[in-house]
């Protein structure tokens, strides 16, 4: 931070209750007002070198003592004392700090060149363009400062001059970067690494939104710098001043009206930023987006900002993890969600929309093809997640697994084992209930290792598990007609006269028997599982007057003596 002294003689102003004074062997002839402070000073120091006084104080050519209010002036009391001091010659420290306030009121009371030579903001003047224009931290704290005097910043050019200094020193190639950055990404050691192309986004994130938003706007407006930059810009100031939606209480020792206020501040950050996001795709990551989307939702933003970050989301939902999809739900109601459903189910509407836009009709194998079924198993990994959420309700769930078309899932082990861990953390669900919750699973898209554990799962509702037997069987006859095709061709290569004999001694005829038996056996065994079902069922429904639990010990014994001795199984 570079500073500039001006003046030799000890501070001599001192304070008694509202008034301010210099302590001096001459009467005070000269009274400033400004706010609630009145200044005690004297004509001879302060006229000869501030042109607003010589006209105001011709107006009291005789008279004694002169009253001024200056209630208007830049930067308040605390801006005038500097030029009052200046006047008196007292040492006056000036930075980047104090800079800006400065410079105004000393435009404001016309201590210019025309005025006296070598004035105030002559100094001034060769002080920002030497100092703090060439300084990078100085610059922004500098534009910083403006902030409170906006109006008169952009008068004097401040504004533009600090951002054409920012912009044109982050433009500057990492490896000619020699000033003082901040940089504090876990794992950077400035001194052995290379300078990282983002050094600058943490150092101008310090900037108010409307500040940043202008160095933005002004590094897009080059063509340099990747938008992956800006992204990252936009993240890093996102990360320091909007709320963190993934902690579970957020503000929680704040006041309702303070609330009401921060969250009004961080409205206009968020739809700021997202105004900012690059429109090239992967400028900013899903999870980003997601994020903002969670946060918009909590402050309760704009439809405008919520359509933007669904629409952008839903194009790289591709590239989602099940971390990005998680977010906490900030209901306030005891039994609230633990996890926010309804901040994906947009999502996932907008991208089937897009995707029917771009794929009409997909081909088998094609990338959108492989992009859908990509967001299926996605989906389905995040429905485990969420479904050990107790308070989660069943049409939740069905939501999700259902807003996806059924030639997204090649399988659909994950949709089985969402349900099975939904039904471990709900083991009160009626029939109706289990129902709707399995309707869109697939029997025959299970894999063999799946349907046997379906097979023997007691929380399944029956129908269910009777779709998973009969296709079980199915299989099983696919394969012994393969078996018997497979022995037709060793058959095949026998003499024909062998083939006849064997003909003649009925092998057809008991094989048909044989099938016959089978298939009685197989009725009987799905027959036999049913009525152990339904009689289990109906006994504890009279046992707890009307109660639709089941005894998942008292079936599995049932279901094991009508397996023939087949080992017990176990839920995974």
């Amino acid at each position: 931070m570079k500073f500039m002294k001006i003046g030799t003689r000890p501070d001599t102003f001192y304070t008694e209750e509202a008034t301010r004074s210099v302590i001096s062997d001459m009467p005070t002839d000269l009274v400033i007002r400004i706010n609630n402070i009145s200044y005690l000073l004297h004509k001879f120091p302060l006229i000869p070198r501030c042109g607003l006084l010589q006209r105001l104080c011709k107006d009291y050519e005789d008279s004694g003592t002169v009253t001024i209010e200056l209630h208007d002036i830049p930067g308040g009391d605390e801006a005038f004392e500097l030029c009052a001091k200046y006047c008196y010659g007292i040492t006056i420290n000036l930075s980047a700090h104090n800079f800006v306030p400065a410079i105004c009121a000393a435009k404001f009371l016309r201590m210019t060149e025309s005025v006296d030579k070598g004035n105030f903001v002559l100094k001034l003047d060769a002080f920002f363009d030497s100092c703090i224009l060439e300084g990078w931290k100085d610059s922004i704290v500098a534009l910083q400062t403006t902030i409170k005097l906006t109006e008169w910043s952009e008068n004097l050019g401040i504004i533009r001059r600090c951002i054409d200094s920012i912009v044109g020193k982050i433009l500057t190639p990492p490896a000619k970067v020699t000033w003082s950055y901040t940089y504090t990404r876990p794992g950077f050691n400035k001194s052995q690494q290379s300078v990282p192309r983002d050094w600058w986004t943490e150092d101008i994130s310090d900037l108010h939104i409307d500040l940043f938003r202008c160095v933005i706007i002004a590094i897009r407006s080059t063509n340099i710098l990747p938008p992956q930059l800006i992204g990252e810009a936009l993240h890093v100031y996102a990360c320091r001043w909007l709320p963190d939606t993934t902690k579970s209480r957020i503000w929680e020792s704040t006041s309702a009206s303070q609330i009401e206020d921060v969250k009004e501040k961080n409205k206009k950050i968020l739809e700021a930023i997202v105004g900012m996001i690059p429109a090239e795709k992967g400028s900013v990551s899903v999870g980003f987006l997601l994020r903002l989307l969670s946060i918009a939702n909590y402050l309760g933003a704009s439809h405008v900002t919520k359509t933007e970050l669904i629409r952008k989301s839903s194009l790289q939902l591709e590239e989602a993890s099940v971390t990005d999809l998680v977010f906490p739900c900030h209901s306030s109601a005891s039994s609230a969600m633990i996890y926010d459903i309804d901040l994906i189910l947009p999502v996932i509407e907008s991208y089937l929309m897009l995707w029917r836009r771009k794929s009409p009709e997909p081909m088998e194998n094609s990338h959108s093809i492989r992009s859908i079924r990509k967001i299926g198993k996605l989906i389905d990994l995040y429905l485990q997640v969420v479904a050990k959420d107790k308070n989660v309700p069943v049409s939740k769930i069905v939501s999700v697994a259902e807003a996806l078309p059924d030639f997204s899932r090649i399988d659909h082990d994950d949709l089985y084992k969402a349900i099975n861990i939904y039904l471990k953390e709900q083991p009160d669900l009626n029939k109706a209930e289990k129902k709707r919750l399995c309707r869109n699973l697939d029997c025959q898209k299970l894999s063999p290792e799946v349907r046997a554990h379906a097979v023997k799962n007691e929380r399944l509702p029956l129908r269910t598990v009777v779709q998973v037997l009969f296709f079980e069987q199915e299989k099983e006859k696919e394969k012994g007609s393969k078996k018997v095709v497979s022995k037709g061709k060793r058959i095949s290569q026998i003499s024909a006269e062998e083939m006849s004999n064997k003909l003649q001694l009925g092998t057809e005829d008991e094989h048909q028997k044989m099938k016959r038996a089978d298939k009685n056996s197989r009725s009987g065994d799905i027959e036999e599982v049913v009525e152990s079902r339904r009689g289990k069922e109906s006994t504890e429904e009279e046992g707890s007057s009307g109660s639709n639990k089941l005894n998942p010990k008292k079936i599995m014994q049932s279901r094991s003596r009508s397996e023939h001795g087949r080992d017990k199984g176990r839920d995974r």
